[in-house]
């Protein structure tokens, strides 16, 4: 059994020991991660649909109760501001915001979106026009999902170059051993962030627009509102998941095509597979590939027993290629179905973004197939040194 998320091999290909994992120690624990790791299918979706499991334990009780540190005190712009989006909130907070954000983020306001993304990024695609050879990540994938959401939050154009580095500074917080430089660009970011927000929100509040920003500051349900913290918790969660998923499941996407070049040649006669070959290429290569929760009373998997306070590593990478759900999981099948993959959760936390998610990855892929019929990678990428956000440091391509 190898889990060894800070080696570089095990985070380029982790799927035969995942595979390991799955056949012979369903649950263990790994103490350099201080983690009980969960890697079947059926146990990562049932743990994430229980609510003994959850994403905090401070609705409950307090860090000394379960036997944790608390964070050092430097560290409370963080966590004031990762705990006040829906991500990390548990019931009844967590029924009442994703409520009152779910009606300002409608499945009808996404799709209001699609012309502009469609727009964003061929405006996108004459900034390569004619380069030839670029890289994937700066010129196209890294651009689109950002300002989409700037552009959704009603973040004025001048402001959009802000938004990428402190989503990626406050993200460096989740990894597992984030080291203290770390640590403190993610507190420094969630500061200015925050600060940024809230001032925009209050401009919105004297003077609201169509933005999504102006649409929470002015939502209200049953007599219920968000407050200002819950509103910049929801943007920056808005931001952070669903700029840092996008981005590098648009890479994995494509160097996982490269590396199978009949199914790339199979998608390029036939477009109508792109709905289902975005579903198999985000099950296939998942960004996100472990989330966790917390143990809030002690259980028994597989004979296994687990104390309360344990932290569980859920392992969404793994689950994706568990053979007792997915025939053949090793093979990329653009048309597969059913496809029930974890990629975006399951249970109450399941990503409201998903399909605002969808939408920019098929009008991506879509896009650049018809537009770029011969494109093929130049060299072989590198894995950034991440593994709870996982991606690639570049695609060099051709077109």
């Amino acid at each position: 059994m190898r889990f060894a998320p800070t080696d570089m091999g095990f985070i380029a290909d982790p799927y035969r020991d995942y595979d390991e994992l799955r056949r012979s120690a369903p649950v263990v624990y790994d103490e350099a991660t201080d983690h009980w790791l969960i890697s079947r299918y059926a146990d990562v979706d049932a743990l994430l649909r229980d609510r003994r499991f959850g994403r905090t334990y401070l609705h409950t009780t307090t860090h000394e109760d379960m036997g944790r540190p608390a964070p050092p005190e430097w560290h409370r712009p963080f966590w004031d501001l990762i705990n006040a989006g829906i991500l990390d909130m548990e019931p009844p907070d967590h029924t009442r915001v994703r409520r009152l954000v779910a009606k300002a983020f409608t499945p009808r306001f996404v799709e209001s979106l699609r012309p502009r993304v469609h727009a964003i990024f061929e405006g996108l695609l004459e900034g390569v026009a004619g380069a030839g050879e670029f890289d994937l990540l700066p010129t196209l994938a890294e651009p689109l999902p950002v300002i989409v959401i700037a552009q959704m939050l009603g973040v004025p154009e001048a402001d959009h170059h802000l938004l990428r580095p402190w989503s990626a500074d406050i993200v460096k917080m989740y990894e597992l051993n984030p080291s203290e430089p770390a640590q403190h660009d993610a507190v420094r970011a969630s500061l200015e962030f925050s600060g940024y927000l809230r001032e925009l929100a209050r401009e919105r509040r004297a003077a609201p627009g169509d933005d999504l920003i102006s649409g929470l500051v002015h939502v209200i349900d049953e007599g219920d509102t968000l407050t200002e913290d819950e509103l910049v918790g929801t943007c920056v969660l808005l931001l952070n998941a669903g700029h840092e998923a996008t981005v590098n499941a648009t890479l994995l996407g494509w160097w996982t095509l490269f590396r199978h070049p009949d199914r790339l040649r199979q998608l390029r006669a036939d477009p109508s597979l792109l709905p289902t070959a975005i579903e198999e290429l985000l099950r296939f290569q998942t960004p996100l590939p472990m989330f966790e929760r917390w143990v809030l009373e002690p259980f028994e998997l597989h004979g296994v027993q687990i104390p309360r306070g344990a932290e569980l590593g859920l392992l969404f990478d793994s689950a994706n290629r568990d053979p007792d759900v997915f025939d053949e999981p090793d093979d990329l099948r653009l048309d597969r179905r059913p496809n029930p993959h974890l990629t975006f959760g399951a249970g109450i936390h399941f990503c409201l973004g998903a399909p605002l998610g969808r939408m920019e990855l098929q009008i991506s892929f879509g896009t650049m197939l018809e537009r770029f019929p011969s494109l093929e990678l130049v060299e072989e990428p590198r894995f950034r040194p991440n593994y709870i956000i996982r991606g690639l440091e570049g695609l060099q391509v051709h077109t």
